[in-house]
């Protein structure tokens, strides 16, 4: 017991765990990010969006494998949404600059930088209202999705040889479109509610099979297909939710 002349002891924080794998994954997906955005800086266009794309898988892996080896930590948290900013929000904002939006001079810079906002804005609202949306659903278009959207894009664009003009026309809109749809309250799928550890049945598993080999034929044109689906897929169930609300108004309108 100690004396009321002795002054009490510092209280001393615990120590907050830092876990290798699941940071390691996310080093990975940031340093493709920045490998990204070199690449996007030298003309590498297509380099640029692949290595996007492997960010993202990076990215995805870190979340699961945390929760597969129960290693979640703040410190994870944080780091991961630093890493996303870089390769989700600055990344495809340059990839987009250099592929076309350079078209349009100054209009092009603020459409990119709209799109970089839209990330960072988007990850900030993520870290204080995830637990409100529920992990069903996010709120916004996740930067991710926004990345291999605009990536998936200069990559078919680029692919197919397009004039540059319709090119930038495209691109200044899909940059536009994925930048506001992250600030948007639409609510998209997140996913999370699939559980690795258990059984699925034989169909499942041949159809993501299918998928992978689609992905294989043409990875360009289907990742675009599938990223652009997703992305108008939050609005059309939006849509759907707001005409199954507004039956009973109807009906109750016809009924007087």
């Amino acid at each position: 017991m100690t004396s009321p002349d002795q002054p009490p002891k510092p209280t001393v924080e615990p120590r907050r765990a830092i876990y290798l794998l699941p940071n390691l994954m996310t080093t990975a997906a940031l340093f493709f990010g920045f490998y990204a955005i070199v690449q996007a800086w030298r003309g590498e266009l297509v380099n640029s969006a692949i290595a996007i794309f492997i960010a993202i898988l990076f990215d995805g892996l870190d979340g699961r494998l945390a929760r597969l080896t129960n290693t979640q930590s703040p410190f994870g948290a944080e780091y991961d949404s630093l890493s996303d900013m870089v390769s989700f929000g600055v990344a495809p904002a340059v990839l987009a600059l250099a592929t076309a939006l350079g078209e349009f001079a100054k209009l092009g810079w603020t459409f990119a930088f709209i799109y970089c906002a839209g990330a960072a804005l988007r990850l900030a609202r993520f870290n204080v209202n995830h637990s409100v949306v529920g992990k069903n659903y996010f709120q916004g278009l996740p930067s991710p999705a926004a990345a291999a959207l605009v990536a998936s894009f200069v990559w078919l664009a680029r692919d197919l040889s397009w004039p540059a003009t319709t090119t930038a026309i495209l691109c200044a809109l899909l940059t536009l479109f994925a930048g506001i749809s992250m600030v948007t309250n639409i609510l998209f799928w997140s996913g999370k509610s699939i559980d690795l550890r258990r059984s699925v049945p034989f169909l499942v598993a041949a159809a993501v099979a299918l998928l992978f080999a689609f992905i294989a034929f043409y990875p360009p044109g289907v990742l675009f297909a599938l990223t652009l689906a997703y992305a108008l897929s939050g609005y059309l169930l939006s849509g759907w939710r707001w005409w199954k609300k507004r039956q009973p108004l109807v009906k109750s309108e016809k009924e007087r």
